[in-house]
């Protein structure tokens, strides 16, 4: 199902449900019992693997709190990937829901309701800041102890009354750190919220990924099939950000022109375009149009797993603000983030590894909890403003920082 179609139905369906499930709660408050010990825990974060790679230090404090058997998470079946990777929690306390289309994940939700009262939650943390189908699933979940954000004042969309932990967002503080505080506040009394009389902690440090020798012997195998010989040094391009907000995205064309910079400056690199497979096609073409032979496009080549290796392989890679981009955190990479529709401040992994560079406009970021991440922009000058050669002179720090620590 496309991202405007997710939002339509969030809107239009989500609505109605939170405003009948607020009454149902309501009744509940008078007839029903508080919540149980905090027992097991479940994190509701059905989108964006990359803010889920944020929420390790908010997974690990309630593996603190509970122990990882008793920790479990709700997501769409195509961001499972990333959970897996992290090994934080059991792959069996992972509920996946299909996205393919409304019907599929109407039912995939109900399934997963099912599970999760089973499983007897007695604790869910919605993370997504003012979304309504996790708010509503939150709710379904069963249980008893419900941590979310709230529009006291019509400071953001409606989603209801559903939480018993209601939170105020504080668009300060680091993703990380808002993820992190809301495990907190499900251990707080809920008449004391939204005050949360603690100082935010800074875990934001990813977990690391592992690949064994096989993957990486595979990976290896494939960049010599695909350049036609060995590779010595690599550095990576993603051109592409997922749909859920395109303007995120640095000008194409500016790809190609960086490629041909870095590898004029430098006769031992290799540059190898990434991306997915709806991207092959597209990226590709990029790839073609640097016309090197030390130029090749993995763009659908490769499983998740496998770019995760090859990112550790890297020295550099470079992205737009995307789920890569913290993916990469996850492995030795230097990574070079171009932000312009959202605060890097806010959403940039928190490593040394990680060079960010932001325009900085008056009307940047645009995008952010309060107006659902939509925005009216159609030219994101944001993005146009960060020039090909900020981008190079970023990339040769980033190596020669990489040769500083080696």
């Amino acid at each position: 199902m496309k991202i405007s179609s997710m939002r339509k139905a969030d809107r239009w369906l989500g609505v109605p449900v939170c405003f009948v499930l607020s009454i149902a709660r309501l009744l509940g408050a008078v007839f029903g019992r508080g919540p149980r010990q905090l027992q097991r825990i479940l994190f509701i974060k059905l989108a964006e693997q990359g803010s889920t790679v944020l929420a390790a230090g908010a997974i690990r404090r309630a593996v603190e709190l509970v122990g990882a058997e008793n920790v479990y998470f709700l997501v769409f079946q195509e961001n499972r990937f990333i959970l897996d990777v992290m090994e934080l929690i059991p792959w069996e306390n992972v509920y996946a829901i299909p996205s393919g289309s409304l019907f599929s994940t109407i039912g995939g939700a109900i399934s997963a309701v099912r599970a999760m009262r089973r499983a007897k939650i007695d604790t869910a943390i919605d993370l997504e800041f003012f979304a309504r189908s996790s708010a509503i699933l939150c709710y379904l979940s069963g249980a008893g102890r419900r941590v979310g954000f709230h529009a006291f004042f019509g400071e953001a969309s409606y989603r209801g009354d559903l939480m018993t932990h209601r939170l105020s967002f504080n668009g300060q503080l680091h993703a990380s750190e808002v993820f992190r505080m809301m495990v907190d506040a499900a251990t707080a009394p809920a008449e004391q919220l939204p005050t949360l009389d603690c100082l935010p902690m800074q875990d934001g440090v990813a977990p690391v990924f592992k690949a064994s020798a096989q993957e990486v012997n595979e990976v290896k195998e494939l960049l010599r099939q695909e350049a036609g010989g060995k590779i010595s040094r690599l550095i990576l391009l993603n051109p592409n950000c997922s749909d859920l907000l395109p303007l995120r995205s640095w000008p194409a064309d500016r790809y190609v022109e960086l490629a041909k910079r870095l590898l004029a400056a430098r006769s031992d690199l290799h540059v190898v375009f990434t991306g997915g497979p709806a991207e092959a096609a597209a990226t590709q073409k990029l790839a073609m149009s640097v016309a090197s032979p030390r130029v090749i496009s993995l763009a659908g080549k490769t499983t998740l797993r496998q770019l995760l290796v090859l990112y550790g392989l890297a020295e550099v890679i470079v992205t737009n603000d995307s789920g890569p981009a913290h993916f990469a955190s996850m492995t030795p990479v230097d990574v070079v983030v171009l932000f312009g529709p959202e605060a890097p401040r806010l959403f940039a992994a928190r490593t040394p590894r990680n060079h960010v560079l932001w325009a900085g406009i008056a009307c940047s970021p645009c995008v952010n909890a309060f107006n659902d991440r939509q925005t009216a922009c159609r030219n994101n000058v944001c993005m146009q403003r960060i020039t090909v050669e900020q981008v190079v002179d970023e990339v040769k720090a980033a190596c020669e920082s990489r040769l500083a620590r080696d």
